[in-house]
């Protein structure tokens, strides 16, 4: 008999060759019902794999994210399935599941496909799916790999195969289909009760936009049919909070071809918005005891081979800049910290003057792919709240729970209250891929985990997420509807400080290496933006709002008294405009709540004589009138709280 750990801890008998199925049948048929895969000694199964040794089992569902992963895995194979049924000949690149759902790159050859072909697609994924078709997995030589796709003419599966190891390799077959895939899967097709084809698009094979554009075809599947119908739901909601659309009508951000994909045009509510981003950051900061620093927009080529950026983006970044003198290169910086390193060697330091704690605004520069640049979300430019802090390695926690508390104080002030903070560590398959000692990852890794449990976080640890010079704290913070971002990140790093030799004399009289921290509450400003804007729909906390209230005249005559107001309010330093235009004032009105402004300020004859204004609030109407100094007096109070 081999043993079974369950994760409440308890232990139960099987014979060799069980399956995790057969393990949930036996504790619940109605668990057996909803478990799509199973988690066996941390690695993610089918199912219907027989365990030989004891082992730790943890059942999949729905509800779990490995249990959605292969769900939607698994859906991208039915719709494989589905067009190699309707399009004979189509070949296949690869099908993953991904956050929201999944996608296939695929080759029509010289057919035309678009989104009108979608219903056909989703009507076969459905016939298919009520066939229960269960997925079977097979290990195959490589030999046998190769002459398979050989046989049916699919480059993209050899192209796959040859850099797989024989041994390792197999094939999933469900219905008459059958696909090059590590698994795993769900048990049979028929779990999939919902299908909605999302979106089209381009997509080069194997990222190489020297090789051929492959049509990538987006889907989401649920177990349920009204949990697609709560998911469409929301889509239309995302529709109307989408920040593209939003940045273009409250006229904050523009995008020209002539300037260059990817990088941004603020426009003046935008920069004032961004402004007012960066001043609460930055009075933040000093309480903190941050410097400001800044540094320029390029760097010599050299300065990022020591940092090791240029071996880690120079390939698939902005190429070089030749200057007039023979052999000498500059870069578009990709990261602001080398030049952070290079201010702390300005002079001696001693371990007195640690924690020493530099801040900057700085922008920075990746060439992104324009098939993945997504409005401020994926730019090619993008401005960071980048700081960096150099310490002794005992002062690493208490740094990184400062830290903390500053990403926490934002994300409270800006209204993101439900985030987990994912402790990313390395792959301890793959340790090559990171620079720097055992000793130095295993000290830095201690410390996250340790600083996070010690402010009570609510964590998740992924392998494989770290830095290639340091393991890090990443904040996923959920929106309005539901959605993850990645906000705010802190990383330790031992390897850049000995990268540039950076040193502090120590009490003992020797020479010391600083610990360095990095961190960016805001992520990028673009980024964080473009969440800000879907978080509220585009309906800014008053202290942020680029304009916060707007004057309406009811008529030419009183837009002296408009203009006397707007300067009277102006001096309170509360931000706001006068509508001018000849305009019946519902027009005005209306306007206003399409501009997301949050008060309006209605005047006419009455108030004029009086001094006072008729207040309306941005989706609630009518608030009453009060005077001028009260309406200010209520801002002001309204703002600082």
């Amino acid at each position: 008999m081999i043993t079974i750990t369950l994760p409440d801890g308890s232990q139960r008998q099987y014979a060799p060759g069980t399956t995790a199925m057969e393990i949930a049948q036996s504790i619940s048929e109605g668990l057996a019902r909803n478990v799509l895969a199973a988690e066996v000694n941390g690695e993610v199964w089918d199912a219907s794999r027989p365990i030989e040794q004891d082992a730790s089992v943890r059942l999949l569902t729905w509800n779990d994210k490995e249990g959605k992963s292969t769900f939607w895995h698994s859906s991208a194979h039915l719709m494989a399935e589905a067009l190699e049924a309707l399009y004979p000949g189509t070949k296949f690149g690869i099908g993953p599941a991904i956050e929201t759902g999944f996608y296939y790159d695929v080759d029509f050859g010289d057919r035309e496909f678009s989104s009108d072909d979608f219903k056909q697609i989703e009507d076969k994924m459905i016939e298919l799916a009520r066939i229960k078709s269960e997925y079977v997995r097979k290990p195959v030589s490589k030999a046998d790999a190769e002459a398979y796709f050989t046989e049916k003419g699919d480059e993209y599966k050899l192209d796959l195969i040859k850099d797989l190891p024989d041994g390792s390799i197999t094939f999933y077959t469900q219905g008459n289909f059958t696909d090059l895939c590590r698994g795993p899967h769900i048990p049979n097709t028929g779990f999939i009760k919902a299908v909605k084809l999302t979106n089209v698009a381009g997509a080069y094979w194997r990222g190489d936009e020297k090789r051929k554009q492959l049509t990538r075809i987006y889907g989401v599947t649920f177990p349920k049919a009204g949990e697609l119908a709560d998911y469409l739901h929301m889509i239309e909601e995302a529709k109307k909070r989408d920040h593209r659309k939003l940045g273009r009508e409250l006229e904050l951000f523009a995008f020209s071809e002539k300037v260059g994909l990817g990088l941004p045009l603020w426009l003046p509510k935008g920069a004032r918005l961004r402004q007012k981003l960066i001043d609460f950051m930055q009075r933040a900061q000093m309480k903190a005891g941050y410097e400001p620093v800044v540094t320029p927009h390029i760097g010599h080529k050299n300065l990022y081979v020591t940092s090791g950026h240029y071996e880690k983006y120079g390939a698939d970044s902005f190429q070089p800049i030749h200057t007039p003198q023979e052999g000498e290169e500059f870069l578009l910086k990709p990261m602001n910290c080398p030049h952070h390193c290079e201010i702390y060697k300005t002079k001696p330091r001693s371990y007195k003057d640690l924690p020493i704690r530099y801040a900057e605004f700085g922008t920075v520069y990746r060439y992104e792919q324009s098939g993945e640049l997504h409005g401020l979300t994926r730019v090619r430019g993008f401005t960071q709240d980048d700081a960096h802090l150099f310490c002794r390695p005992d002062q690493v926690k208490d740094e990184f729970k400062k830290v903390i508390d500053l990403v926490l104080y934002v994300f409270g002030a800006l209204g993101f209250e439900d985030y987990t903070a994912q402790i990313s560590l390395r792959d301890p398959e793959n340790r090559a891929k990171y620079i720097g000692s055992d000793e130095n990852w295993d000290r830095a890794e201690k410390d996250i985990i340790e600083a996070a449990e010690e402010k009570g976080l609510k964590t998740v640890v992924e392998y494989g997420e770290a830095a290639f010079y340091g393991p890090k704290l990443d904040f996923m913070v959920k929106d309005a509807l539901g959605r993850k971002w990645q906000l705010g990140t802190i990383q330790v790093d031992y390897n850049l400080p000995e990268r540039f030799e950076l040193e502090y004399t120590g009490s003992d009289n020797s020479k010391h290496r600083p610990v360095m921290i990095h961190r960016a509450p805001f992520g990028s400003l673009e980024r964080f933006v473009a969440v800000l804007i879907e978080h509220c729909a585009g309906q800014f906390p008053l202290w942020l709002a680029p304009e916060q209230f707007i004057i309406l005249p009811v008529s030419e005559k009183y837009e002296e008294y408009a203009k006397k107001l707007l300067e009277s309010l102006n001096n309170s330093d509360i931000r706001g405009l006068v509508d001018l235009r000849d305009e019946k004032v519902g027009r005005k009105i209306r306007d206003a709540e399409l501009k997301k402004i949050p008060y309006m300020l209605v005047v006419g004859e009455k108030e004029a004589e009086n001094g006072t204004v008729s207040v309306r609030k941005h989706g609630q109407g009518d608030v009453g009138t009060m005077s001028v100094d009260e309406f200010s007096e209520q801002l002001i109070k309204e703002i600082t709280v």
